[in-house]
């Protein structure tokens, strides 16, 4: 079999069956595991696929920069955003991650909600500074562009002094067998030092993310405290995502 057809196949598997084995694809293609590893290898390099151990899982659609995200599932990041807002309640401390449903989270809290928010994102700090009412903090570090948030050591080690009821995590991967996952090492650790810093962890994951997998794990699933949902999630979906350990809420 040629191997621009088995690459084509392979996609097409992906796409139907949402995971590839290498080695259940060698037998079925009569060709070497070494060649299915060989395409998914090329595969994942042109971002077709993410690569896991014994094969692939589809690559997440969400690993673009902010401007890119920002023109992806916008209504479902709207309705994600305001349930995510309703969840906050007066008095809180909050922890809002960067990144397009983070700033929905922003612009629908309550107009009278007393609160107090802590983000190392530099965008979603600006939107919450027309809510007279919440108390604002920055997390200080160096700025990753690509998310356009703070990241670091200084803002590990500010993370380390908070004591949160709520963390907002944003990702670009979620999977009940890759877990919690996104696109860089450093904003990775960052995630996860704000993440054990809270009691609860909200994953506001819109449709692109779900199912889809990328090269840094953040954290298991079901380490999560609630995964939301867009409406018309397909309930395999849903059912998959509980199946890994974790409340499921459609918005």
């Amino acid at each position: 079999m040629l191997t621009t057809r088995r690459k084509k196949l392979l996609l097409e598997r992906l796409a139907a069956e949402g995971q590839l084995v290498a080695k259940t694809l060698a037998l079925e293609f009569g060709t070497s595991e070494d060649t299915i590893r060989r395409d998914l290898r090329e595969l994942a390099a042109e971002g077709k696929l993410q690569r896991v151990h014994g094969g692939a899982l589809p690559a997440s659609a969400a690993m673009g920069d902010l401007a890119v995200r920002e023109q992806v599932s916008t209504a479902d990041k709207v309705a994600l955003g305001r349930l995510g807002a309703s969840l906050v309640q007066a008095g809180q401390v909050v922890i809002l991650d960067g990144g397009t449903t983070a700033l929905q989270v922003a612009r629908h809290l309550a107009p009278g909600l007393r609160a107090t928010v802590v983000t190392h994102s530099p965008t979603v700090a600006i939107e919450l500074a027309s809510h007279p009412l919440v108390d604002v903090r920055m997390l200080g570090g160096r700025l990753y562009r690509h998310s356009m948030v703070n990241v670091g050591a200084d803002v590990i080690a500010a993370a380390s002094r908070l004591r949160a009821d709520l963390f907002f995590l944003g990702v670009t991967g979620v999977h009940p067998d890759a877990g919690l996952s996104t696109g860089d090492a450093e904003e990775a650790a960052v995630k996860r030092a704000l993440m054990e810093r809270a009691a609860e962890t909200v994953v506001l994951a819109s449709p692109e993310k779900l199912m889809a997998a990328s090269p840094f794990v953040v954290a298991p699933l079901a380490e999560a405290s609630l995964v939301a949902v867009a409406r018309a999630t397909p309930e395999r979906v849903t059912r998959a995502l509980r199946a890994g350990g974790v409340r499921v809420r459609k918005a």
